[in-house]
């Protein structure tokens, strides 16, 4: 059964041993639901537009692909629910129109159980806090134990939105996971950081996001890619999620002003000089015209 914080999604009871009170159900039976949440990019290599009058990035006709940085962390879902072996299942959420199923269904090919969608056209145009609200009212439908997310992604590159999702859950956020771990209502992380990494843990329920070195995503293999077919895709609207904030661009928080292109390069100079130290001599003198030095 679920306690005060949410956890576990599942106990199952188990025949009783010599010594046990009757009923006695053991931690190691109780499973947990692995939710992770995808989002659908453009495909870094299709050309890409501006539009004049919005200012964003033009995504009708462009291919789309699930974002790289998530499918470390639904690998890394699927590595603990393996490890666990007890019955855990992983569930990918995205915040995406009806025309991406078959690219979440990539999720579900990899070895994802089954996948929920929220397709609302309010909901397009949202900013960071209009997906980061959507969301998580989302995975508070879905009763997750242990929320798994992509460090960024790379058509936005904030990285902003793991902690605003833990936030706006009331849970946990443990940032830049390495290697995962999971024992008594705990998830224990390697954490990187600039100087190395540092080991940090909390209870469930609780959000991570996965970075890049924690796994090397698996290919979904033939097996995968007929299994995915059969697994079960849910839609949901706003109104599934008893949302009554606005969300989409009317409701978003941040706006957009102006979008320039970068200036263009200035023409490289090349130093000649006949030997090592006089060419050090005639960058010094450069770098002291300007003032760098």
């Amino acid at each position: 059964m679920r306690g005060p914080r949410g956890f576990l999604s599942e106990c199952r009871p188990v025949p009783d041993e010599p010594g046990e009170q009757p009923g006695f159900v053991r931690p190691e039976v109780c499973a947990l639901k692995i939710l992770v949440t995808v989002k659908l990019v453009p495909d870094t290599n299709a050309d890409k537009r501006i539009d004049p009058v919005t200012k964003r990035l033009v995504r009708t006709g462009v291919e789309t692909v699930l974002n790289p940085f998530d499918e470390y962390a639904i690998e890394a879902a699927l590595q603990l629910k393996e490890k666990l072996n007890d019955g855990s299942t992983v569930t990918v959420l995205s915040m995406t129109p009806a025309t991406g199923k078959e690219i979440v269904r990539k999720a579900l090919a990899m070895g994802a159980d089954d996948a929920v969608m929220v397709s609302d056209d309010a909901v397009a145009g949202s900013d960071l806090w209009g997906t980061s609200v959507v969301l998580a009212a989302a995975i508070k439908a879905q009763n997750a134990d242990l929320v798994l997310t992509g460090t960024q992604s790379t058509d936005a590159i904030s990285g902003d939105l793991p902690g605003m999702l833990a936030e706006k859950l009331g849970i946990p956020g443990l940032t830049y996971a390495r290697k995962i771990e999971i024992a008594d209502g705990r998830v224990r992380v390697q954490r990187e950081t600039d100087n190395g990494y540092m080991t940090v843990s909390a209870a469930l329920p609780a959000l991570v996001s996965v970075t890049k070195s924690a796994n090397e995503p698996r290919y979904a293999n033939l097996k995968g890619i007929m299994g995915a077919k059969k697994k079960e895709i849910k839609a949901l609207a706003l109104g599934d999620l008893g949302l009554t904030a606005a969300v989409g661009t009317d409701g978003a928080k941040a706006k957009l002003t102006n979008v320039a292109t970068p200036p263009v390069r200035g023409k490289g100079q090349v130093v000649q000089a006949a030997d090592g130290a006089e060419g050090a001599k005639i960058i010094v003198q450069f770098l002291k015209e300007r003032k760098f030095l």
